[in-house]
């Protein structure tokens, strides 16, 4: 990995002479009055800024979460449209690495931080029209902050809005956006269906068969499914859930109860998008390396859940919540059912197997140990779970952590968490393989 250049945090005052307006206002034809200028710079005061893509990886994962919050599983979509196009924007200048979509066309010496900043805001805009205003208070925040000339400044920004048009365009012909009939599932032992309390039909099927971002099809890591109802397999993974994972006297440590919770408030993006910005501080990335490590785990992580969700709706299979409550009907006589039984934590309204948050931090977790080394100690933190951090000494320990969260939680069955890890790992890999090259390498291959 390129680690040569220093990771910059820049704190400067706030520049509001008349050449800086008319940049600013004059040049993107989103203007605002001058009276609102001067009411953004007083709230801009008052945030917080470290780098821009720090800043704006921050303001997308808040506004995942405002009301209505997006699914967890859609976050990776989100995060990933976003990452992309400031990846795409910040290459486009710098030209270190293959693109995702966008060919490097920037102007020389047009400012990445404000290509970067542009990329980001136009997505978040197109994603989430109704916040808006949050969207231009940081805007003027963190436009205020680069200390690039104003010509370059300009460039950067049409350069960010024009990538991040175009990454929008091809992304809302992904399919993602089909509309499909609600999927209910089936009757037959071992088949999912609505779960309780919210009995909702499962959650985006289209997006098993959205075009992916860097594999070739939805289906090219399907699993092999799960273990067969009557299998000692199926037994000792039922076994567990209902007993781990039941909402009272459960067989729980105190920490396994705050794990399930804690792996349970937030979305992917969340945990592991923090995680790789702490990662890259400390090692003193550049800013164009830790637009690319954030694209790469992001990328991972939205193709990861695709491929998660060709499993899910391919096997359709039952959650514990079901398993258990129904478990007179599976034909195995090793299971007993319990009618009265309930989960730690809400089902969420989708098929068990596999289990997408594993899908989705296998990939991340391998990503960032390959980048970083296995032996990597560091920790896990969530907007949703304000002052909980979980340690890990390794990545693995932490996809330990995620996989016996699901399970003690009582929302999947352990092979669901291993096969879903095992589908990210396969996904990370083909990512980091194919996508976002150095020059060198991506010059070589074609």
């Amino acid at each position: 990995m390129n680690r040569k250049k220093s990771f910059i945090v820049r704190s400067v005052p706030l520049r509001i002479d008349s050449e800086f307006k008319t940049a600013l206002f004059g040049f993107r034809g989103k203007c605002l009055s001058i009276f609102r200028f001067s009411v953004f710079l007083a709230a801009a005061s008052s945030i917080v800024l470290a780098d821009e893509i720090t800043d704006w990886n921050l303001v997308m994962l808040k506004a995942t979460e405002t009301a209505p919050a997006t699914p967890a599983p859609i976050t990776t979509r989100v995060a990933a449209i976003v990452q992309a196009a400031v990846f795409d924007a910040v290459n486009g200048i710098e030209r270190h690495y293959s693109p995702i979509f966008v060919e490097p066309a920037a102007p020389a010496g047009a400012s990445v931080h404000a290509s970067a900043v542009e990329a980001a805001y136009v997505t978040l805009v197109d994603l989430y029209p109704a916040q808006k205003a949050t969207f231009d208070q940081q805007l003027t925040a963190s436009l205020a902050q680069i200390t690039d000339n104003n010509l370059a400044v300009q460039q950067g920004l049409a350069w960010g809005q024009s990538v991040a048009n175009q990454i929008w365009t091809w992304k809302s012909q992904d399919g993602f956006s089909n509309t499909v009939p609600p999927y209910l599932g089936g009757t037959n032992p071992g088949q999912w269906r609505p779960t309780p309390p919210a009995m909702a039909p499962g959650l985006d099927p289209q997006l098993a068969t959205t075009t992916p971002w860097v594999m070739r099809s939805p289906s090219q890591f399907r699993l092999a499914g799960p273990p067969a109802l009557t299998s000692d397999q199926y037994t000792a993974d039922f076994n567990e859930s209902k007993s781990m994972g039941v909402a009272m006297d459960s067989g729980r440590t105190a920490d396994q109860t705050l794990s399930a919770n804690f792996w349970q408030a937030g979305n992917p993006p969340d945990y592991w998008d923090q995680a790789v910005l702490s990662l890259a501080q400390l090692h003193q990335y550049s800013f164009s390396d830790t637009a690319r490590l954030l694209a790469l785990v992001n990328l991972g992580m939205a193709d990861a859940m695709i491929g998660c969700w060709d499993s899910k709706y391919t096997y359709s299979s039952w959650r514990p919540i079901t398993a258990i409550q129904l478990a007179d009907t599976d034909g195995n006589d090793a299971t007993t059912a319990d009618p009265t039984w309930t989960p730690l934590i809400v089902t969420p309204p989708f098929p068990e197997y596999p289990s997408a948050h594993s899908c989705a931090s296998g990939a991340a977790a391998h990503i960032l140990a390959q980048t970083f080394g296995e032996a990597t100690s560091f920790g896990i933190v969530t907007l949703a779970m304000p002052g909980v951090t979980r340690q890990y000494h390794n990545f693995s320990e932490a996809l330990e952590d995620v996989k016996n969260a699901r399970v003690f939680g009582g929302i999947h069955f352990r092979t669901a968490t291993i096969d879903g890890t095992s589908l990210g790992i396969s996904v990370a890999d083909y990512v980091l393989q194919n996508a976002l090259l150095s020059r060198d390498t991506h010059d070589k291959r074609h």
